[in-house]
């Protein structure tokens, strides 16, 4: 049984979400984080603190996109489960109509008893494995008067119903089953990346610690550089679009029809942000939509709830609820989303920085959307 499953969303990224002078920025970066003297592997053989971080940064990647499998698993399992009860329901209400069709055949088979009648023998019937094929004889048929083959109908309907009805109720049940251990599975993976991490990180010294501190603040200014590029590039695009606007007089029935649509979303998405950076502060909890707590898919949800727009409740799906724009046309309320598999989710505030739930252990907060680099964005997406 699995054709319940979601398809998961392929690697390839959307396109002209990338410009050269980006790419050769980030890989500029990357080459600047690799020569940290902290890179160095130690002499009692354990890893480098580089090596720590990467591994814990990869434990934390694997525990939140089995945070997204969770979710997904947890949306299927309540589905399922309310159609599973609303098909025990049916059973239940055609099992009673069952029981009545077959006491209305046993009333007349008593009568029949008590009064001698000639008439098919109504025990042998009830005793039947196929009802239908005993009455499928002509000579017994024909015997019945048109109130017990009323009866016989009703029974043999209700019994072919109900067989039906116990048929689909068990397949939901084995599906329903199934998405439970793929919960179980998905939770027992967030919490055994999460403890793996823990462990790495505590074995750290005060120092060892600092210095990490210290890489991922340089990690953070060389992100937050590479933001305020973004944030040129994008204003410049905005005066060339006004400026050309202003050249064509901006008459035209189309250009008045997108302004209009701009100005709504524009609308839509500042009550998104504003729920958004409300938030900040708060711990993000895997799996959790809020109030006191989120995850990245979480966040955005409620945000982009707020401003009156309904997303699905996983990146999975929340990528695929809106209109892909470029990176370098991003505006703000935009989703931005991350890794080949989607497992990763911001909210796009403008200048190269979104709100975001980062990973366990942290807190909502206003990040560089080059957080991890630029490597590992994968979209952008217009919800409303």
């Amino acid at each position: 049984m699995a054709s319940h499953r979601k398809s998961r969303p392929s690697g390839t990224r959307a396109a002209g979400i990338r410009t050269p002078a980006l790419a050769t920025a980030a890989l500029t970066s990357m080459a600047l984080f690799s020569q940290t003297a902290e890179a160095a592997p130690s002499d009692d053989g354990k890893p480098s603190l580089e090596e720590v971080e990467k591994k814990v940064d990869a434990l934390y990647r694997q525990a939140e996109s089995a945070t997204e499998k969770y979710n997904t698993a947890k949306e299927q399992t309540g589905r399922q489960r309310k159609q599973v009860d609303t098909l025990l329901d049916d059973v239940a209400r055609r099992t009673d109509r069952l029981n009545k069709a077959r006491e209305e055949l046993g009333s007349f088979a008593a009568a029949q008893y008590r009064t001698g009648a000639d008439v098919p023998d109504t025990a042998t019937f009830l005793l039947a494995d196929s009802p239908q094929d005993y009455f499928d004889q002509d000579q017994l048929m024909s015997r019945l008067t048109s109130r017990q083959k009323g009866a016989v109908d009703d029974y043999v309907t209700e019994q072919s119903a109900t067989m039906k009805k116990r048929q689909e109720a068990s397949q939901s049940l084995e599906s329903l089953t199934e998405t439970q251990g793929d919960l179980k599975t998905a939770k027992t993976t967030v919490q055994t990346k999460l403890a793996s991490a823990r462990e790495l990180l505590s074995q750290l010294t005060a120092a060892e610690k600092a210095r990490l501190a210290a890489i991922e603040k340089r990690q953070q200014e060389a992100a937050d550089r590479k933001a305020a590029e973004l944030a040129k590039q994008q204003a410049a695009a905005a005066d060339q679009k006004a400026s050309s606007s202003s050249t064509s007089g901006g008459s035209s029935s189309d250009s008045g029809s997108g302004s209009g649509s701009d100005s709504a979303y524009a609308t839509k998405a500042a009550k998104a942000i504003a729920f958004a950076r409300a938030q900040i502060g708060k711990p993000y909890v895997w799996g959790a939509t809020g109030p006191g707590s989120y995850d990245c898919s979480g966040l955005s949800q409620a945000a982009w709830k707020a401003a009156g727009v309904s997303l699905p409740r996983t990146t999975y799906d929340q990528v695929n609820a809106g209109t892909t724009v470029s990176l370098a046309d991003a505006q703000p309320g935009d989703l931005v989303f991350f890794y080949d598999d989607v497992s990763h989710v911001g909210i796009y505030i403008g200048n190269g920085m979104m709100i975001h739930a980062p990973k366990p252990g942290a807190y909502v907060r206003e990040e560089s959307i080059y957080y991890g680099g630029e490597s590992i964005i994968h979209s952008v997406v217009r919800p409303a």
